[in-house]
């Protein structure tokens, strides 16, 4: 297993739409394996413009009827700390792309608080209470059948950025960002720890601007400096990009079945 950890793979499309038509795909035959059998999936879902796309081609997907979404629960890698209806809030691009559109239970929807209703430490703490109400013996928190995450061109991951102690931190699920170098400025976080207990991480980038980054992360560059360079999961780590974000992947990388 340390091994397939060590494996990362590239999956490439020509362009964003495809490429999310792609990952929706993978995604739901990823959960029907998981829940036919009556299995809980928790998923961990990522913000941002692909994070969305594939969460909207995904409610539109026939596959996504078959799915027992009674047994699915949602998480997020990173929160803004905004208001529930402000457009910078990933669940609420989540919510309209896909949560909204399946049944799913109100009570597998595990959103962070909101502004008013706890400080930004209590809402981190607050997150974290909630993983290790589905933690198992061996860490309080779940182990995500997939773990999404995107990417930015500095080659940050949820709210883990480049040269900051949060991306460092080991003994803590959720910590609170303060100041971060993209806005909004206060936002919550998963950890390294939590990210890399994930069955499956997948990575979805695309853009040229993204071509860097993933360059590095490809090539073993310091999470420290590259938080995506240490995302890791125990199952399979998988870069989905786009021809524009793969033009420094070198072609050996790149998996042509998955």
């Amino acid at each position: 297993m340390e091994q397939a950890r060590a494996v990362k793979t590239v999956v490439v499309e020509p362009t964003p739409a495809e490429l999310a038509d792609r990952v929706a795909d993978r995604f739901l035959t990823r959960l029907r394996a998981r829940t036919r059998d009556g299995r809980v999936a928790h998923v961990c879902l990522t913000g941002g413009s692909m994070g969305g796309a594939v969460l909207a081609a995904a409610a539109e997907h026939p596959r996504a009827a078959k799915i027992d979404w009674s047994l699915v629960h949602f998480w997020w890698g990173d929160e803004r700390f905004v208001a529930r209806d402000d457009a910078d809030r990933n669940s609420l691009q989540s919510r309209r792309a896909l949560l909204d559109r399946i049944p799913v239970p109100a009570e597998n929807v595990h959103e962070a608080a909101e502004p008013g209703e706890m400080t930004l430490d209590e809402a981190a703490a607050a997150y974290a209470a909630e993983l290790a109400r589905y933690g198992t013996d061996e860490r309080p928190w779940p182990s995500f059948a997939v773990c999404f995450l995107g990417v930015g061109p500095d080659g940050h991951i949820a709210s883990l950025f480049p040269d900051r102690p949060e991306v460092t931190v080991t003994d803590a699920a959720v910590l609170p960002v303060r100041d971060s170098p993209k806005p909004p400025p206060e936002r919550i976080t998963l950890t390294r720890p939590v990210i890399n207990a994930s069955k499956r991480v997948w990575l979805v980038l695309t853009g040229a601007d993204k071509a860097s980054a993933l360059g590095l992360a490809l090539a073993g560059a310091s999470y420290a400096s590259v938080p995506a360079a240490g995302a890791k999961g125990r199952r399979r780590t998988v870069f989905f990009v786009d021809e524009a974000a793969a033009s420094e992947v070198s072609p050996d990388l790149i998996d042509l079945d998955y």
